[in-house]
């Protein structure tokens, strides 16, 4: 029998120009490796499936070749993708429990994406973000009745106008709040909240996690809560916002970094997210804490919203802000009128029209931020739609809310 291919892996279209095919990448990393599997194998993969022998595939590659050593092929294939801990085979879980263990030991969390998603040097870094932040070094918005605001966590290269428009209103007078960060969890369990008690470090320093505030969720919220939950070691949604705010505080800023998993099967099975007890429990408990330390607190939402096209199984090549885009933007903006509207329960029902067609995978923390703030009246300060790729768009924005 062969072993499943895993099922969270990152698979795109080759970008190696004389390489073409299939790129898979282990998106968790517990694997380093990266492989391209050629457009005569592709169809191979669909063997790795949990249910099906080599002789299967054997016969599928002799059927394509006509050749009878054409199974070597597959044997081949088959290796690479166990080395590479693709499938979910013995490899895979010893490689799974090493990377785990190494985060719960770590005593900070170290930048994951330092080197690629922004400059890993900090003299280097500053300067790409005085750039990205223009005329906004510092933060010169006014901070009056400022309870949070929303940055995307697209790549800051693609988005920094929206990163801009959003940490603009963060005034230094804001410097001694705790900064409650609530990241999409892309790779978190369905109705959980990701929790660490570990300080988020960049190459500006390490910042500080309010760890009493941490461990005040983890005692209250019960098993809705991750504790250490290995998806802070690889998730973007929550570093990148880190960063911009280490570039105007410092780089000791308090933080309280939550991600916030799908509500999937809320969107998908109707009902409210809080129909889940656990969700209820989580939600109840953050908004004692934002009642409770109130204007000690600044809220910061990591979220994108649409992502559409090709890449993203669409049967379509998204451009931005042109064709099928026009209308997804003409969706986005209702629903960014719930949120500035302090309506939860109306940008919920947006959401879950069509089962969430649009992808927004900020869904979750915005929807979060309304119940624990439902006195929160929003401002979108800008929208932007990016191609991530020739066929497929991400939107996203900076919005304020006081």
């Amino acid at each position: 029998m062969l072993a499943r291919l895993r099922g969270d892996l990152d698979i795109m279209p080759s970008p190696v120009e004389d390489r073409p095919g299939l790129l898979l990448r282990d998106s968790m990393r517990y694997s380093d490796a990266v492989l391209i599997v050629p457009p005569e194998l592709i169809q191979c993969l669909s063997c790795f499936d949990g249910e099906k022998t080599d002789r299967d595939l054997h016969e599928m590659l002799y059927r394509m070749s006509g050749d009878l050593r054409a199974g070597e092929l597959g044997d081949q294939l088959g290796d690479a993708l166990a080395r590479s801990g693709f499938l979910e085979d013995e490899t895979f879980a010893t490689l799974r429990e090493t990377r785990r263990r190494e985060f719960a030991e770590s005593p900070a969390r170290l930048p994951a994406h330092a080197g690629s998603g922004y400059p890993d040097d900090a003299e280097e870094l500053s300067g790409v973000m005085r750039h990205w932040m223009g005329d906004a070094p510092t933060g010169s918005g006014n901070a009056d009745g400022l309870i949070g605001i929303a940055a995307p966590h697209v790549s800051p290269e693609g988005g920094y106008e929206s990163y801009r428009a959003a940490y603009a209103q963060l005034g230094p007078q804001l410097g001694e709040r705790v900064f409650v960060i609530l990241g999409t969890s892309h790779y978190g369990a369905p109705d959980k909240f990701g929790l660490t008690r570990k300080s988020y470090v960049t190459p500006f320093g390490a910042s500080r996690t309010e760890t009493a505030l941490v461990d005040e969720l983890a005692h209250a919220a019960g098993d809705a809560i991750g504790m250490e939950d290995y998806c802070h070691s690889v998730e973007h949604s929550i570093e990148f916002q880190v960063v911009f705010l280490q570039s105007i505080f410092g780089p000791d800023v308090r933080v309280l970094p939550i991600l916030c998993g799908s509500y999937f099967p809320s969107i998908y099975g109707g009902g409210m997210p809080e129909d889940n007890e656990s969700v209820k429990r989580f939600l109840g408990s953050l908004g004692d804490i934002a009642a409770r330390e109130d204007d000690r607190l600044c809220w910061v939402l990591g979220v994108d919203m649409a992502h559409m096209g090709v890449r993203y199984g669409d049967q379509f090549e998204a451009v931005a802000n042109a064709d099928e885009m026009l209308g997804v933007a003409e969706r986005d903006r209702r629903r960014m009128d719930r949120i500035a509207a302090g309506d939860a329960a109306g940008f919920w029902e947006l959401v879950r029209e069509n089962h969430d067609d649009l992808k927004w995978c900020g869904s979750s923390p915005f929807y979060t931020f309304l119940k624990v703030r439902p006195d929160v009246r929003g401002t979108l300060d800008r929208y932007e739609q990016w191609n991530i790729d020739a066929q497929s768009v991400v939107s996203f924005a900076g919005m304020s809310f006081r």
